[in-house]
């Protein structure tokens, strides 16, 4: 059992809150194992009772009957009213399973799993936690729909400290495996190569695809095949629903509408398979609306669906910077700022603007800088912003970490990985 703390302290922390615990990602990325297994022995470590905590898996079987929202708040509410003076536990796994009823003894109206939560909710000796892996299944506003009481907790795929306590006390090693297979939690548990290969491609045609056409109703498997082949190979670049439309028309011979491109890319997203990092003006300090970039909740899946045939480590290195960024908690953009010298107006890029509520700093990755050319391409656009937030190159061709002239500060990768150094 590899030990999510971060995870399972923030559970802890929101105990008792008098609000959903809603707890989201991507499908197999452990929120089960999180909430059914280590918050569950959390409390039983703390002396509460088994038969106090109320576990309703809809994925499995048996459970099946509480898709239906209203039978699922009629068990819930039967056990509660028959333990009125004892702290009870719900834990809802998988909750996007749940489907839409009509609630005909009440006037014929629409029922969803959201009115039976909220009505949950009001039992003032019942703590409610459920899961789930698709954001349209829980609704893009879990604040609006759980009316202002939900506390979300998003569930990334293990961070890579997590992996190589999993794994190996050699870094480089473990970190080689990582960015080839990526950090899903079964995939330390398997020794072959060839089955870590095999386990990720079936996750990801059996599970991952058949939840997209099967929760949006794709009609067109073929095309939704081709976005995700494109994403895959064009990670940490920059692009748009209408060159990616540009490209499938080409490879397909036929015309294909960016709307629906856009449409799919969005379900995508969604299912919490790929994330969305919007591109900022560090001057002008506005968003641009394209293009963007796109990069793999877990980069084991993203080499899977290339069939591992493109390995390209700087890609790969940005990529799994910008989800460590995240599941820190920090909100990341693409950093744009103008160069104006000589009478040009170029835009570079900063590869993460990353804000931290009121605290900034800006981080480029790079793989090596072991050219001037390529250590002032690097470089050039961070002291373009001419300000006084904190500049970081988290670097895979060092082994210390050192501030340079310009006052930017070069960080190993594994020591960015491992929280070795304090980022503000």
């Amino acid at each position: 059992m590899i030990k999510r703390d971060y995870y399972l302290e923030r559970i802890v922390h929101k105990m008792w809150n008098g609000e959903i615990k809603v707890i989201t990602g991507i499908r197999r990325c452990g929120k089960s194992v999180l909430l059914l297994e280590l918050f569950y022995q959390y409390l039983i470590d703390h002396e509460v009772s088994e038969n106090n905590i109320i576990k309703i898996e809809l994925d499995q079987r048996r459970y099946y009957k509480y898709r239906n929202p209203i039978v699922l708040c009629e068990y819930v509410e039967s056990v509660v009213n028959a333990n009125k003076s004892e702290k009870l536990y719900l834990f809802i796994d998988e909750v996007q399973m749940t489907s839409k009823v009509i609630d005909k003894e009440n006037g014929g109206i629409e029922v969803t799993i959201y009115d039976m939560l909220n009505e949950l909710k009001a039992y003032k000796n019942l703590d409610v936690y459920v899961t789930g892996s698709n954001s349209k299944g829980l609704s893009n506003d879990i604040a609006t729909e759980f009316r202002g009481r939900a506390s979300q907790i998003h569930v990334y795929p293990l961070s890579f400290k997590e992996f190589c306590s999993a794994v190996t006390d050699d870094e480089r090693k473990a970190l080689d495996m990582y960015m080839l297979y990526g950090g899903l939690p079964r995939i330390p548990a398997l020794d072959d190569e060839k089955d870590k290969k095999e386990y990720l491609s079936n996750l990801y045609r059996e599970l991952y695809i058949k939840d997209i056409i099967e929760r949006n109703g794709i009609e067109r498997e073929d095309i939704l095949n081709d976005i995700l082949d494109f994403l895959a190979s064009q990670i940490s670049s920059l692009t748009n629903p209408t060159n990616i439309s540009n490209a499938l028309t080409s490879i397909k011979n036929e015309k294909i509408n960016p709307a629906l491109v856009s449409n799919y890319v969005r379900y995508i997203i969604d299912s919490f398979l790929i994330s969305e990092a919007k591109r900022y003006d560090v001057k002008g300090k506005t968003y641009f609306k394209y293009p963007n970039k796109y990069y793999y909740t877990d980069i084991g899946l993203r080499n899977a669906r290339l069939n591992y045939r493109q390995f390209d480590p700087g890609h790969i290195m940005e990529n799994m910077i910008y989800n460590e960024l995240l599941r820190r908690g920090y909100s990341v953009d693409v950093g744009v700022v103008a160069d104006r010298s000589d009478r040009r107006n170029v835009q570079k890029e900063i590869d993460f603007v990353v804000n931290d509520a009121d605290r900034r700093i800006y981080i480029q990755s790079a793989l090596r800088m072991d050219t001037e050319e390529k250590s002032d391409s690097e470089l050039s656009s961070l002291l373009l912003t001419k300000d006084f937030f904190k500049k970081i190159v988290i670097r895979q061709d060092i082994s210390h970490n050192y501030y340079d002239d310009n006052g930017i500060f070069h960080c190993s990768l594994i020591d960015f990985l491992l929280e070795r150094v304090e980022l503000f």
